[in-house]
């Protein structure tokens, strides 16, 4: 995408013949002009029908989303050690440090620090970081750029951490009451007291297991999607189609889609990511993988189908409080 003007349009009609290519009389029998050298040459040929024309057309020249304007409350709660355990932070020096060091590189790089508290050989920490930060970058700029100043202030031998590292999704709610939430929809938008409720619910049976390196991670989100100007495309037949797509993708994408509510305007998910992906990376492919599917299945859609704006809000087995109310505790707690 980059090094592209913004109003170049990439595509089929760039191969098209010029009109002065269609006024010619004859051309040579071994020249082949603009799409005409993909298609066979043979009269008898088959021709897409208008319709359908149009409609691989549409997919087919449908520009990409690249940005969104988000609504988001992302919190995570995020532990590493010190390298073979070592006790580098039991002075109150070293402790102040270390707390000081890890709020200018939050500062440096716009994650937001909630709170923290340092630990002999380890650090604890609240973070809220943007849509389009991945948590292992959000983790990989604190340990070096944190190692590089520590190491050189009080002569410590690098590496000053070891290599893992802990990663969980909070948020004000439990995931448990998102999970109520979604299920309710219905209810909540007034339509389950119609015969042919236009809205489709999933749940997985068997939610995908995700996996990275040198990380115990759990990252979820709620995130909505809307329809743009909110048309009501979606009913439950096309809900479920729309769902059972997304698994595909989200299957390729390395994500995971546990539960979804497909409304006609917009819609309901609760994703799990790796720790390599950011929840804006996740939201970028459902939607312009969907845009593409919904040119070439619905048609009556609209070439767009999505606004270009989303909620995402990170939830987990505990709250935002919960842990907080953790890190202002003298003793630690091993159960979280």
């Amino acid at each position: 995408m980059q090094g592209e003007s913004p109003n170049r349009q990439v595509g089929v009609l760039s191969l098209l013949p010029t009109d002065a290519e269609q006024r010619a009389p004859q051309q040579s029998p071994n020249r082949q002009v603009g799409v005409l050298s993909l298609l066979p040459t043979e009269p008898s040929s088959p021709t897409l029908p208008e319709p359908a024309s149009r409609s691989y057309l549409s997919a087919v020249l449908l520009e990409p989303i690249t940005e969104l304007h988000w609504a988001y409350q992302l919190h995570y709660y995020i532990c590493f050690r010190t390298r073979w355990r070592r006790n580098t932070f039991d002075q109150p020096t070293r402790a102040a440090s270390l707390a000081r060091s890890l709020t200018e590189v939050c500062s440096n790089h716009d994650y937001h620090l909630l709170q923290h508290k340092v630990y002999p050989d380890h650090l604890r920490c609240l973070l809220s970081p943007k849509p389009d930060q991945t948590i292992s970058t959000v983790i990989n700029k604190l340990k070096s750029n944190i190692s590089r100043g520590l190491c050189s202030e009080f002569g410590i031998q690098a590496p000053l951490w070891a290599t893992g590292y802990l990663a969980r999704s909070v948020g004000h709610v439990r995931i448990q009451e998102v999970k109520h939430y979604l299920a309710h929809q219905a209810d909540h938008h007034g339509y389950s007291r119609r015969v042919n409720p236009p809205v489709f619910r999933y749940r997985s049976g068997n939610p995908a297991a995700l996996g990275a390196a040198h990380a115990a991670f759990d990252l979820r989100y709620h995130l909505v999607l809307a329809t743009r100007y909110r048309r009501g495309v979606f009913g439950s037949s096309l809900g479920r189609a729309l769902v059972d797509y997304w698994l595909k993708v989200a299957h390729k994408k390395g994500f995971a889609l546990d539960e979804a509510t497909v409304l006609p305007d917009h819609v309901h998910l609760l994703v799990r990511v790796a720790p390599k992906m950011s929840i804006e990376e996740c939201a970028l492919s459902l939607m312009n993988n969907s845009e593409h599917w919904m040119g070439k299945n619905s048609p009556g859609a609209g070439d767009k189908v999505w606004q270009r704006s989303a909620y995402a809000g990170t939830r987990g087995k505990v709250t935002t409080a919960m842990v907080k109310a953790f890190l202002a505790r003298v003793e630690g707690w091993n159960g979280l």
